[in-house]
Formats: structure tokens, C-alpha cells, sequence
């Protein structure tokens, strides 16, 4: 049998995506390991920061809380729940660090508009997706007390990817406490446990009020405890709304138990799983439904997805260090005659005296160079370019090993006076592009244009 030109290149090029698909988790995995020991490493300094300067300023404290809250334990939770969590469907979901989120408690039969059709004649609405605008909007909302019926909620991680989306109903205008409940959709061909047949799995609970969270020590929100409730309740709003949909119940579907959620609360369950069947929910022609969500994948973060927030943070974050940049550059320009007359002060020869000016201005415009180009990789980040998203990282690794190689040697201090604060912007940037959904996100890119030149 003759084989054709693809058949020959075929295997090849596979075994030659399998190893590149290798050699970026390593570097990846590198990067990760590395963020995490710098965030420790960060932590320790401002520590000793901390004790030095005493309690004549306090709110050290709230930049240190800030690192360890949100850089290191997130971390340290990630890479403690890939080691001991299973990897495959126990009735629970994840949080972005791995912790065992919200139980899974309700399945759902039928299509998605479907679902929006059920969700929205029942009184629900739908959440806005997480974004910087949406956070933004949150905190002011929250502030203000101020009712905000669309607000985002946190991701929680089914099958390898986030909810699709997810319905809520504020209670009282307060931006506190809320029903709302996820929906992620199953693989093509997956079967509950015991063979049952859901095309939709959901997880509802109850916000009660916000407060911090018992593993990360975050601000967020704390759901009630018994999640039955809330899952009856969505089972009894959809049957109201009288759409046809019919309900039936696999008893015992997982063992009662009390257990913790990924904010820390108590959930109890009598382990019972509805199954709503939306199936005969008729759609009309004409109805306003949200657009479909694409079909699932293992992936957290596809290519197609809204940009994640952690690459829009870590753009933010490039974007700081080189306008830090440009405002050092700005403050020499305006002390120009200073430096020079300075140099030519310790300038041992005339002819040292005359190159002066030209060493200075030089040295200024490498500096303009490396900003503008910094600003170009910045921008190739914000469109999803992953070798981009490398260099990034690499650049500010290689600013924190400088800085803390000096700081172990005693050459040179890490204070708010001196290099403190673009230490922690770039532990930062590594802590946001080499998290999962930027990761993903990115290299979900790269292979599209793959097979877009292909």
C-alpha cells in the first residue's frame, strides 16, 4: 500500500506537538514554582520591613496580609490539591486553587436555551461574566449598598473548565446575599454515577453575607449551610413558572455528609440529586436568550474565551513597571545639567569630560528602547501571544533573581526607598501569567494559529 505524503508527516508532526505540549508544561511548571517562591521570599522581606519599622507604621500590616492572602496561599493551595485531590467527578466542585468547592446538586436534561428559558421565566437572572469592569462595579456596589442584580460570581471548576454561566436572585438590594447557581455542561457521551443521564450539572447555594474566607483569607462571599434548601428552591421556582419541565430524584446519589466548602463554611447535604427535565420547554422564535456557550473541553480556558482576568492584571501590572520607567528616565531628563556637572566632577580627563554628555543621553535612549519594547511584548501578552506571555515572565524572573541575590549578599537593600516595590510588581506579573487561565488562554491561542497556518 503506497502512503501519502500526510501519512508520512502525520506521526511526526503529532510526536512533534506532543514534545513541544511537553517542554512548555516544564517551563510553565517552572515559572509556577518560581512565582511561589518569590511571593514566600516577598513575604519574609516585608516581614523584616515590618519589624523595622515598628508600629509608627501600621499599615505595613495591610501590605502584608495583601501578599499572603492573595499571592502565597492561593499558591500553596494549588500546589498542595494537585497532589492529594482525585482528578475526576466526586459530586464536588473546585475552586481556581483546587479546594473543594460547592456540592453538585441538582442535573438537568435538555438544551441550553432550554435552561435560560426556565431560569428567566422563574425569575433569575443571569450573571455578568467576572471581568475588571464587573469587579470594579462589585466593590463599588458593596460600598455604597447598593443593589447590583447582576453581579458576577466567583469561578468554580467542573470537568476541567469554569461554569458556563450562572443565575441568581438578590435578596433585599443587598449586594451581600443572594440565591445563584452554576451550570457546567457534561462531556458528550458521560453518565452520572449508576449510569444516569444528565446533558447539565449544577450547583445552587445561598450567600448569606460577606466575610473572609477560612483557607485563602480572602474577601468573599459565605454561603449557608444547608445547601438543600437552596437546591429546593430552584427545583420549586422552575416547577412555578409552569413550563412543562418535570422533576424526579436519585435518592441517596452521594452519602449525606457535613463537610467545608473553598471559602471554609459548613455545607450539609442529605446527598439526593434532582434531575430536571427541561426537554419539553418550548422556546419561541422569537425569544431574547443569552448566546450559547461553546461545547466542553478539558481545558480550563479555551481560545475562544473572553481574555482571562489574570492576563489582563499582568498586562496592567507590565504596563506600571514601564510607565515606572519612563517617569525615572523623565525625573534624569529634568536633572540633566545636575548629572552632568556631576560627572564632570569625577571625570579623571578632559577627554572623559566630553564624552559625558553623549554616555548620558546613550544610556537614555537604550532606556526609551527598552520601554517601547517592553510596552510592544506587553501588548502581545494582552492579545494572547504565549511566547509573549514567556518572555514576560522570564524578563521579570530574572529582575528577582538579581534583586534577591544582591539582598542575600548584603550588596544591596529591598526597601520602599529602593527596589521594594518593583520587586513585588514583578513576583506579580509571574504570579498572574503563569497562573491556569492565563496559561490556558494563551496557549489555546498558540495552537489555533497552528492550525490556522497548517
Amino acid at each position: 500500500m503506497t502512503k501519502t505524503r500526510s501519512d508520512l508527516i502525520g506521526p511526526a508532526s503529532g510526536l512533534s506537538e506532543d514534545r513541544r505540549g511537553r517542554i512548555a508544561r516544564i517551563v510553565d511548571g517552572w515559572f509556577f514554582a518560581f512565582g511561589t517562591a518569590a511571593a514566600v521570599f516577598l513575604a519574609y522581606v516585608l516581614l523584616t520591613e515590618a519589624f523595622a519599622r515598628g508600629w509608627a507604621q501600621a499599615w505595613f500590616i495591610l501590605v502584608i496580609y495583601l501578599v499572603i492572602a492573595y499571592l502565597i496561599l492561593p499558591r500553596l493551595h494549588t500546589v498542595l490539591s494537585r497532589v492529594y485531590l482525585p482528578d475526576y467527578f466526586i459530586g464536588r466542585t473546585r475552586t481556581r486553587e483546587g479546594i473543594l468547592g460547592d456540592p453538585v446538586n441538582l442535573g438537568l436534561r435538555g438544551r441550553e436555551e432550554q435552561i435560560h428559558m426556565a431560569m428567566l421565566s422563574a425569575g433569575w437572572t443571569l450573571a455578568d461574566d467576572l471581568g475588571l469592569r464587573a469587579n470594579l462595579r462589585i466593590v463599588t456596589s458593596t460600598l455604597t449598598r447598593r443593589s447590583y442584580s447582576e453581579a458576577p460570581v466567583s469561578s468554580l471548576y467542573l470537568f476541567g473548565r469554569p461554569q458556563a454561566f450562572c443565575y441568581q436572585q438578590e435578596v433585599d438590594g443587598s449586594p451581600g446575599k443572594r440565591h445563584h447557581v452554576r451550570f457546567w455542561p457534561t462531556p458528550e457521551g458521560w453518565l452520572l454515577p449508576g449510569g444516569y443521564q444528565a446533558d447539565w450539572l449544577a450547583a445552587g447555594t445561598y450567600d448569606r453575607s460577606v466575610g473572609i474566607s477560612v483557607f485563602t483569607l480572602q474577601v468573599t462571599h459565605r454561603i449557608a449551610d444547608d445547601v438543600d434548601d437552596e437546591r429546593d428552591h430552584i427545583v420549586a421556582s422552575i416547577a412555578a413558572a409552569d413550563l412543562g419541565a418535570s422533576t424526579s430524584v436519585i435518592d441517596n446519589f452521594s452519602t449525606g455528609y457535613h463537610s467545608r466548602n473553598g471559602g471554609g463554611d459548613a455545607i450539609v447535604t442529605d446527598g439526593d440529586l434532582p434531575i430536571i427535565d427541561l426537554s419539553a420547554v418550548v422556546v419561541p422564535p422569537a425569544a431574547t436568550l443569552p448566546a450559547a456557550d461553546a461545547p466542553p473541553t478539558r481545558s480550563l480556558i479555551r481560545a475562544g474565551d473572553p481574555r482571562p482576568l489574570d492576563t489582563t492584571v499582568g498586562v496592567v501590572l507590565m504596563v506600571v513597571a514601564a510607565l515606572s520607567t519612563v517617569l525615572s528616565g523623565a525625573l534624569l531628563v529634568s536633572d540633566w545639567k545636575q548629572v552632568i556637572s556631576e560627572a564632570r566632577a569625577t571625570a579623571a580627563t578632559a577627554d572623559d569630560v566630553v564624552l559625558i554628555p553623549w554616555v548620558v543621553g546613550a544610556v537614555l535612549a537604550l532606556s526609551a528602547v527598552v520601554t517601547l519594547c517592553y510596552l510592544v511584548l506587553a501588548w502581545r501578552v494582552h492579545r494572547g501571544g504565549n511566547l509573549a506571555r514567556l518572555l514576560a515572565m522570564t524578563f521579570s524572573s530574572t529582575s528577582i533573581a538579581t534583586l534577591a541575590a544582591s539582598y542575600v549578599a548584603g550588596a544591596g537593600g529591598l526597601t520602599l526607598q529602593t527596589n521594594l516595590i518593583g520587586f513585588a510588581v514583578d513576583c506579580s506579573i509571574i504570579l498572574a501569567l503563569s497562573g491556569t487561565e492565563a496559561r490556558d488562554w494563551a496557549r489555546g491561542r498558540q495552537r489555533r494559529t497552528r492550525r490556522t497556518k497548517a
